[in-house]
């Protein structure tokens, strides 16, 4: 993100002389880069792109004594993190904002939307690491392996309940007919053309989701939902139904893959038995919310 920059005269951030980089280009490139395209501020990942930068110049400047300025410009720029929480969607939102993605040729985007809320995964990893060899695999075919790159944290999900019955009916049928015209690759593909991925890779180690979160914004639109929902609303969405379903500790932790103590309080074993409790529990809320409904 900040190599890739593009400067007034063209050229790459990243391919100027280091000695050309200062406090004030730095202060500039935050300020440039804190605001997204579609306008949403995005101070999190511009904190996190900053103290990458700040931690690559003084690693650089170590194993390059006299190479490297030593003053960095990255230091002491008064990071505040963001108070702004992320808008929770949900369930009847999750439902429309579905609908109106296949309604629009995206049903790509309808899936993701109920990976996020049933498995909690981020968008980085149900776009650019849920793998078509994650799911049902022939080793393991009523599971699916859930990866959360962030806490470096795998999940295997079962997919069945002790007497055969379909734990995520809805999403399992839509993952079955994608997996049975593909062999391998991301599970999630554009709905268009070649079917491309949805991220660009500026660099090996960096996914751009900067078009999915763009299309996603395009769809809550067009379906009249609340503009301040992304993509990540309809995870944190599912987190809530598992609050609100009574979920324990233990559940939550099985299913969400969490490691600070800050998120959930206590340890406790994850076991895929807790995930399958879990998962009937936040279904039996969702068909008693409907029944009070009508």
């Amino acid at each position: 993100m900040v190599g890739g920059y593009l400067m007034k005269d063209g050229r790459r951030l990243g391919s100027v002389s280091l000695v050309a980089i200062t406090t004030a280009v730095t202060d500039a490139l935050y300020a440039k880069l804190l605001v997204a395209d579609d306008g949403s501020e995005r101070r999190t990942t511009i904190n996190h792109a900053m103290k990458s930068c700040r931690r690559a110049w003084n690693i650089a400047a170590r194993r390059n004594s006299g190479k490297v300025p030593a003053a960095n410009p990255f230091s002491k720029m008064g990071l505040k993190s963001s108070d702004r929480e992320t808008p929770t969607g949900t369930y009847a939102e999750l439902q429309v904002f579905r609908a109106k993605a296949v309604e629009l040729g995206h049903p790509s985007l309808a899936t993701a939307s109920l990976i996020a809320w049933e498995w909690l995964q981020r968008e980085r990893d149900v776009f650019a690491t849920f793998d078509v060899s994650h799911y049902r695999p022939k080793e393991r075919p009523n599971a699916v392996r859930v990866l959360h790159e962030k806490t470096q944290e795998e999940n295997w999900i079962p997919l069945f309940d002790d007497n055969g019955v379909p734990l995520y009916p809805e999403l399992m049928a839509e993952l079955d007919a994608i997996k049975r015209e593909r062999i391998g690759g991301l599970m999630l593909r554009r709905d268009w053309g070649e079917r491309a991925p949805w991220p660009t890779w500026p660099t090996p180690d960096q996914a751009d989701l900067t078009h999915m979160s763009r299309t996603v914004k395009k769809i809550i639109r067009a379906a009249g939902l609340r503009d301040e929902l992304t993509f990540t609303s309809f995870r944190h969405g599912g987190f809530t139904e598992g609050a609100d379903a009574d979920l324990s500790d233990a559940e939550m932790r099985a299913q969400g893959r969490h490691k600070s103590a800050k998120v959930l309080p206590r340890y406790a074993k994850r076991t895929m038995r807790q995930v399958a409790e879990g998962a009937r529990k936040r279904r039996a809320m969702r068909t008693k919310a409907d029944d009070l409904s009508e």
